[in-house]
């Protein structure tokens, strides 16, 4: 797939091959939506927890005497069925861990990119960098390149992109990722990916 390369101001410079394994690749839906709960699902943290009648405090002695006194026979205070007491069948930690084999998974995200291809919406440029740090040159760049469309943009490496991060985070709408790190979230979250052709090669490293 032949695509336009532009740079930060908006205008064609080039163009490039996109590798038609990753871009081009068969579209499996239901692998996609299987590792989008997969991905979801091991986000929650299971922390959730409620106390049994063991754990509950208070209630160490019998209320009242088993016999005569002409009301229902009581151990504790803090049985399930009275106020203040434990809970049963109720929340307690555990893991909601989802797995999936890593072919699939990368099966996934290249049906996700070539979805995104399909649908032109990966936007390649020569060279993502600022002149400095600065949030309004970014959302200018951006503005040029995608229109008001939410973004996600690919870096290949942490090093040499620190402008470019700090000018990107106060953007609500944008997100940097490393592309050694693409999701099957975030490439659904967001309306457009931009891509540099550093970053490609990485792509193509990890998916072709």
């Amino acid at each position: 797939m032949l695509v336009d390369v532009f740079n930060m101001e908006g205008q064609k410079v080039n163009s490039v091959e996109l590798p038609g394994a990753i871009f081009e690749a068969p579209i499996y839906l239901d692998l996609m939506h299987q590792a989008y709960v997969r991905q979801m699902a091991n986000a929650r943290l299971g922390t959730h927890n409620t106390k049994t009648r063991s754990e509950v405090a208070g209630g160490g002695r019998k209320p009242w005497k088993q016999k005569g006194t002409g009301r229902a026979r009581q151990g504790s205070i803090r049985a399930p069925h009275w106020k203040g007491g434990g809970g049963v069948h109720t929340p307690h930690p555990h893991g909601y861990e989802l797995s999936m084999p890593r072919k699939m998974r990368r099966s996934a995200l290249r049906s996700a990119l070539s979805v995104k291809a399909a649908e032109q919406a990966i936007v390649v440029v020569d060279e993502l960098k600022v002149a400095e740090p600065k949030t309004r040159l970014m959302a200018k760049s951006l503005n040029g390149l995608v229109g008001q469309d939410s973004v996600l943009i690919l870096i290949p490496e942490k090093e040499g992109y620190a402008d470019v991060i700090r000018s990107t985070d106060n953007l609500p709408d944008a997100k940097i990722l490393l592309a050694g790190y693409l999701n099957i979230r975030d490439l659904l979250q967001y309306d457009r990916v931009v891509l540099p052709l550093a970053a490609l090669d990485v792509l193509a490293a990890n998916l072709g």
